[in-house]
Formats: C-alpha cells, sequence, structure tokens
C-alpha cells in the first residue's frame, strides 16, 4: 500500500485542522470540569435572593455560564507553563515519534495566544457584563424584564469602557509625549497588552502577598484533610463522648420543638442548641474519619505529606536564592532561549527531564499555596466558597480573583527564576521583566516574606513557651517582692504595736501608784 504525499497546502490545512480539534478537545475538558467544581459550591438558584421570575432565571444562567467559562481559562492559564515544558521535554526524547507529530510548536504557540485572548475578554467583558446583569434591575420607568436589564448593563459597560480607554489614553500619551494626541489616540489599541500587563503586574503583587501565607497555611490545611497520629488519645471514648452528647442535644431540641410556648428566649435557646449541635456533629464526623483510618494512613500520610510539603518549601526557598544569586553575579542570566531553539530541540534545565519534572512541581505548587493563601488573608477571607452556599455574586468574584491568579503564575515563575522557559505570545512582553532592579527586588521581598512567615509558623510554639515562662517567671518575683513588702510592713507595724503597749502600760503603773500615794496621805 502506497503512501500518499500531500503538498504543502494540504499540510497546512490538515496541521491547522488538528489544532484546532486538540484545542476544542482541550477547551471542552476544562470547560466541564470548571462547570462541575461551580455546580458543587454555588447556592441552588431557588435560593438565591434576587431569583424570583424568569428573567432571574436567565439571568443566573447566563452568569453561570460566563463563570464556568473565566473558570476554565483560569485553569488553562496555569497550565500553560506546565504543559509547555513537558512538551518540550517529551519531543527531546521522541523527535521523531508518529504519535507525538500533533504535539509541536504551533499547537503550544496558539494555546498562548488563546489563553491570551479569552483571559482579555474573561477579564474585561464576560466578568463586568455578569456581574452587572446581576446586580441590574433596568431604569427607572422601564418595563421590568430581560431587556431592560440587557440594556441597563450595557449601558454601565459603555461608561466603564470609556472609563478605561481614557485612563489607557491618559497613559500612553504620558508614557510617550512625543507624539501628538491624535497619534495617540489612534494607537490607543496597541497600548491594550499593556493594560493587561498591569492587571498582570497587579496579580505578581498580590501573588507576593499570598504565596508565602500559602506556604505556611498548607500545613494546617494538611492536617485538615488528612489524619493524624494519635498519641495518648482514646479515639473510642471522644468519639462516644461526641455521639451521646450529640443525642441528647437532638433530644432537648425535639422536647422544646414539641412545647406549646413560644417566646424570645425559647427562640434564642433553639438557635444556640443549633448552633452547638453543628458543631458536635462536624466534630464526631471528624472523630469518625480518625477512627476509621488504616494504621499506615494515620501513621505514615502526615508524616509523609508534612515531609513534602517542607521539602517543597525549602526547595523554593533555594530556588530563589539561587535566582538573587545568578543575578547579582550575572551567571546564567542569559539563558537560552526557546523561540531561537525550537520547541523540542534542547532541554532547557540543568538536570535534564528531572530537573523539568521539579520545575513543573514547583510551579503548580506555588499555584495552590497562592490560593490557599490569598484566602488566608484576613480581608479576602469573606470570599472563601461555601459547599452549596456560595452566592452568584461570590462565584463571580472567585473566578475573577483566580483568572488573575493564574494569569499572573506564568510571570511569577519566570521572575522567581523556577523555569528559565521563554513566555510566549504577549505573556513575554512585560517591559518589567527585564528590569534589573524590579526583579531582584521582587526575589528579595518573597524570599524574606517566606522566610519570615515560616519561622513564625514553627517557631510560634517555643515563643508562646517562652513568653509564658517569662510572663511566670516576672509573676513569682512580683508575687515574691509583694510578699516580702508585706511581711516587712506588717512586722514592723507589729512592733510599733508591742512599743506602744509598753509604754502605755508605764504611765499606767506610774498613775496607779500616785493614785495609790495619795489615798494613802488622805487617809493617815
Amino acid at each position: 500500500m502506497m503512501e500518499h504525499h500531500w503538498d504543502s497546502t494540504e499540510q497546512i490545512f490538515h496541521d491547522a485542522i488538528r489544532e484546532y480539534l486538540i484545542d476544542l478537545l482541550f477547551f471542552t475538558v476544562l470547560y466541564i470540569s470548571s462547570y462541575l467544581v461551580i455546580c458543587r459550591y454555588k447556592r441552588q438558584a431557588d435560593k438565591e435572593d434576587y431569583f424570583s421570575d424568569a428573567s432571574d432565571a436567565i439571568v443566573y444562567r447566563v452568569a453561570l455560564w460566563s463563570c464556568t467559562f473565566t473558570l476554565a481559562i483560569s485553569v488553562g492559564a496555569g497550565l500553560l507553563l506546565p504543559f509547555s515544558i513537558l512538551s518540550n521535554e517529551v519531543l527531546v526524547f521522541y523527535p521523531n515519534n508518529f504519535y507525538m507529530r500533533w504535539l509541536n510548536g504551533s499547537l503550544i504557540h496558539g494555546l498562548w495566544n488563546l489563553i491570551f485572548l479569552f483571559s482579555n475578554l474573561s477579564l474585561f467583558v464576560l466578568m463586568p457584563f455578569a456581574y452587572f446583569l446581576t446586580e441590574s434591575e433596568g431604569f427607572a420607568g422601564s418595563k421590568k424584564g430581560i431587556k431592560a436589564r440587557v440594556y441597563e448593563t450595557f449601558v454601565v459597560l459603555i461608561i466603564l469602557g470609556l472609563l478605561v480607554f481614557g485612563m489607557v489614553w491618559v497613559a500612553s500619551a504620558i508614557m510617550d509625549s512625543d507624539s501628538s494626541s491624535r497619534e495617540t489616540l489612534s494607537r490607543v489599541w496597541s497600548y491594550l497588552p499593556y493594560l493587561y500587563t498591569c492587571i498582570s503586574l497587579l496579580g505578581v503583587l498580590m501573588l507576593l502577598i499570598s504565596t508565602p501565607l500559602g506556604f505556611t497555611r498548607m500545613f494546617s490545611v494538611i492536617g485538615q484533610l488528612v489524619v493524624k497520629p494519635q498519641f495518648m488519645e482514646n479515639l473510642e471514648e471522644e468519639y462516644h463522648l461526641a455521639k451521646f452528647e450529640e443525642d441528647d442535644l437532638l433530644r432537648k431540641m425535639q422536647g422544646s420543638e414539641s412545647s406549646a410556648v413560644y417566646s424570645i428566649e425559647h427562640t434564642n435557646g433553639q438557635t444556640e442548641l443549633r448552633q452547638r449541635l453543628a458543631e458536635v456533629q462536624r466534630d464526631r464526623k471528624v472523630l469518625d474519619r480518625r477512627r476509621k483510618a488504616s494504621s499506615w494512613q494515620r501513621n505514615l500520610g502526615y508524616p509523609l505529606l508534612w515531609i513534602l510539603l517542607f521539602a517543597l518549601t525549602v526547595l523554593s526557598l533555594c530556588v530563589v536564592g539561587w535566582n538573587i544569586f545568578r543575578l547579582l553575579f550575572g551567571i546564567g542570566f542569559f539563558s537560552v532561549s526557546i523561540k531561537e531553539a525550537g520547541l523540542g530541540k534542547v532541554s532547557l534545565s540543568m538536570l535534564g527531564s528531572f530537573g523539568a519534572l521539579i520545575e513543573v512541581t514547583l510551579i503548580c505548587y506555588l499555584m495552590l499555596a497562592s490560593v490557599v493563601g490569598f484566602y488566608t488573608v484576613p480581608f479576602f477571607r469573606s470570599l472563601v466558597p461555601r459547599v452549596k452556599d456560595t452566592p452568584m455574586t461570590k462565584v463571580i468574584a472567585n473566578c475573577l480573583v483566580i483568572l488573575i491568579l493564574s494569569s499572573a503564575l506564568p510571570l511569577l515563575s519566570r521572575t522567581l527564576g523556577v523555569t528559565s522557559y521563554d513566555l510566549i505570545g504577549e505573556f513575554g512582553r512585560s517591559d518589567w521583566l527585564q528590569n534589573f532592579y524590579l526583579v531582584i527586588g521582587y526575589n528579595l521581598l518573597f524570599s524574606i516574606l517566606t522566610s519570615s512567615c515560616l519561622l513564625n509558623k514553627f517557631t510560634s510554639t517555643v515563643r508562646v513557651y517562652i513568653q509564658h515562662s517569662v510572663a511566670q517567671y516576672v509573676h513569682n518575683v512580683r508575687e515574691a517582692n509583694h510578699f516580702r513588702t508585706s511581711s516587712f510592713w506588717s512586722q514592723k507595724s507589729q512592733n510599733g504595736n508591742t512599743a506602744h503597749v509598753k509604754g502605755t502600760n508605764g504611765v499606767t503603773a506610774v498613775d496607779t501608784g500616785a493614785m495609790n500615794g495619795g489615798l494613802s496621805t488622805k487617809s493617815e
């Protein structure tokens, strides 16, 4: 059977169709996964505050689709760099494999461009549209319905777009003062990637705060997800005590509900019982899970995960420290460019495939730690999603935050020196990445914040013990001094009273003698 040879035009056509199919499958998988995640956390439609008629149902569906698309793009942006690094290493090992022909530089470059395009679409169009549509009610005097709400949303979006357009125009005119205003106005569209770069810079600054906090928070998270080893604990006894308390609370609630007397005190008592019952049930479930866990899971799972997290955190600090050293002494600052060498031509890690695997692991760990750390910040704790109880406005806010963080992840990885892989497309056009002082300052701040957070985490118990011991010692010294002072003054007062009593007794004796003498003389 003769092999068919395609000409160049047909080959380009088939390659394009193959890339489009792969992109479609990739985004379809991401969309379905994102939809399942949002459905797990979002509040039911009939429980939303604004859900009352058919127009609200349409608004709810539009917001849900927009959030799902945005979350899918966020996950895709977070996976761009790991997928590109692994693709390069696979092609280095299998350069002429028939089954790897679909994996090429054109596909990777197209994915980067699509993620950039859809990120802008989600950030500047879909998320604002979904939020304003959710909050809109129609202009005063207009007929209520979906058309009035859409009309109001578009008007607000146009005003917001004009505001952003003016800000970009002013910023571009300030940065390029030699051009006239008309030329600057005609070139505003070329500065739109600059606006996305500003958003990415904001995301990098957010990662600077959230990632060190996430490193420390991860050690507490695994304690909640994984069963800890039990030392000097009787889980069976604690479980049965929690079960008995739960049954007792249920009986009290049933007895109070069956009574016919209702008052404010009765309602408050019911609320307190429900809150206490929820706490007891949660503790009982945790104890039940710990009780049913196998011995290897209790004794090996938690320590191994703890060691793994500690190793990844220390490795991240070592990578940042090595990057600072390279930047200061100019060692390997200009690495091999993937744009010049081409995908699959050379490994970009000094350790080869093992180094690439470490880079991918660190990038994923940075993303996970940044998300966990973001929800640790006190100002953003109100955004933490709750299973089956997250309103749509909070879903929109969470999707927007995750999009900003994931879009900044490639910039963070490149800035910290986690990988030397070149950022493709508009992601690599950030001017501040070439600023030596900004990069070295960011690395120093990241290492200092991470080290301080880790020291605060692992020395908190020792510091609390030392503070308690010092406070106890100071308290004992004060008590001893107070006791000595009280003893001294009490003894002094006793001595004074004794002298006063003796003096009084002497005077009394003299007076008594004188009186006796006078009486005897008179009698004579």
